[in-house]
């Protein structure tokens, strides 16, 4: 179908979606989509990998500009031909009341008007202006509002595209530690197949000497017995004989029945009881070695978090008594608490805990990486995390995330990561100290066992909102906790 206006259409074709005018030096990006030179530079900025068409938003990887000739021919054919870009006109508005152009602007009221109403009670004490002087004004505050926008643009795209390069990164370097491990592991499988076939081999060529020397002793016995059985029938035999009959040839009887001791078979020769004894002797050195390795690949594996924990920053954490409950006694440095045996007079104040015995620590986090230490010992009930600083105080307050608190507790002996609902915690060994490590920008913290730097659990990022974080205890009956220095 023919288009209504070809030269409307002709225009939108020689028009720079961005500057809205003639193309000027009109360059193509690999999509095939025009701009001004000048445009497509400045809206790009310092940027010179990782950028957008600002049409259609292809992501190229490096600036790629070729100069659309053919297009710059057409423009300035346009142009002689006198085709004029913009829209056309639009009619002029009227005011509804009185039916006249609307020339004029209120700015009191921030609404166009006409003469009439400018002459009228309404407008009389008011302040109007032209509407063209009206509209550079609004287009001057538009244009500079348009420019932070656009800064702002940039700027965001610039963080996208930085974003996009660390995380390629990260991905790089996980899979280059992928193909590393399944090498490192493959290679051990094959050499522990290997030992494994060897070992066999040895076993199967044992137990071949063992069956043989068996058979031997079994068949050498055999004969013994078989002759021991032959002797004692004929003796029999003679005692059932006559006298005279019996004592026939008796001396050649006696002979074979006195015939030398029989000479036991050695089970298993020296030497092979000797290759035995060795065997026995490398297998246990084996076994021992292969449970060792065992046993120390997960501390192994654990010790790499000693670059996590370098991360945080140590803090030195003390514990705030107008937040403590009246049953919780607090050491004179602020370090420790304990639970004490009558309830404290202490005045009522909004930030106290009135009924479950906890404090609240003295600092308080918004940003950055934050780890301390919290002494626990070796038995009691308590809890030890964190908790938004508005959390509630008074009454009934839930230990959970929804409550404002993450933390790790022990109770009745199990220890329990205070979820909704609460996670057990199959902990290899109780801990006696307790590091916990606030990551305030991913919104994460975690819990880490201070003598071997096990991990004990985490709230995964952005469990723990933005806005003010503060350390947080609870204490049991008859507990004490500590901040270590």
């Amino acid at each position: 179908m023919a288009a209504a206006n070809p030269a409307k259409s002709l225009q939108d074709e020689l028009t720079c979606s961005i500057c809205l005018d003639y193309f000027k030096e009109p360059v193509s990006l690999d999509c095939d989509h025009n701009f001004c030179r000048a445009c497509i530079t400045q809206c790009w900025g310092v940027f010179a990998t990782d950028i957008s068409c600002p049409q259609c938003r292809e992501i190229f990887p490096q600036r790629n500009l070729r100069l659309n000739r053919q297009l710059r021919n057409v423009v300035e054919a346009a142009r002689e031909l006198g085709l004029q870009t913009g829209r056309e006109p639009e009619p002029e508005r009227l005011c509804e009341k009185h039916k006249e152009p609307l020339k004029l602007f209120c700015k009191e009221d921030k609404i166009p008007i006409c003469l009439v109403c400018d002459r009228s009670q309404e407008h009389r004490d008011h302040t109007v202006i032209p509407a063209k002087e009206a509209a550079e004004e609004f287009k001057e505050k538009i244009q500079a509002h348009l420019k932070t926008l656009k800064e702002e643009r940039e700027t965001l795209l610039g963080f996208k595209v930085s974003g996009e390069k660390r995380s390629q990164e990260y991905l790089r370097n996980t899979q280059t530690e992928r193909q590393k491990i399944v090498s490192e592991f493959q290679q051990l499988r094959q050499f522990l197949e290997e030992q494994e076939r060897l070992l066999l081999a040895q076993l199967e060529k044992l137990d071949k000497e063992i069956v043989k020397i068996q058979n031997e002793n079994v068949s050498k016995l055999s004969e013994e017995i078989s002759r021991l059985d032959n002797v004692i029938s004929e003796m029999e035999g003679k005692c059932q004989k006559p006298v005279t009959e019996s004592l026939q040839d008796v001396r050649n009887t006696f002979s074979r029945s006195v015939k030398g001791k029989f000479q036991q078979p050695e089970e298993i020769s020296p030497k092979l009881e000797l290759r035995l004894s060795d065997f026995y002797q490398k297998n246990v050195a084996l076994m021992e070695t292969l449970r060792k390795f065992k046993d120390t690949l997960p501390s192994a594996l654990e010790t790499k978090r000693g670059g996590f924990l370098g991360t945080f920053r140590q803090v030195n954490v003390t514990l705030d008594p107008d937040t403590a409950h009246p049953k919780l006694v607090l050491s004179e440095d602020w370090k420790s608490v304990r639970w004490g045996d009558t309830r404290q007079r202490l005045p009522n104040n909004p930030e106290r805990f009135d009924t479950r015995p906890c404090v609240l620590g003295c600092e308080g986090f918004t940003s950055g990486r934050h780890c301390w230490e919290v002494e626990v010992g070796d038995g009691g009930c308590w809890a030890v995390g964190v908790a938004r600083v508005s959390v509630g105080k008074k009454g009934q307050i839930s230990h959970s995330p929804e409550g404002g608190i993450w933390a790790v507790q022990r109770l009745g002996g199990q220890f329990q990561a205070l979820t909704s609902p609460v996670t057990p915690l199959p902990l290899r060994q109780a801990p006696s100290r307790i590091q916990v490590c606030l990551d305030c920008d991913r919104g994460q913290v975690t819990f880490i066992d201070a003598g071997d730097e096990a991990p004990i659990f985490t709230f995964p990022p952005g469990s723990v909102p933005g806005g003010r974080i503060r350390p947080w205890l609870w204490l049991g009956r008859g507990s004490r906790l500590r901040l270590c220095p």
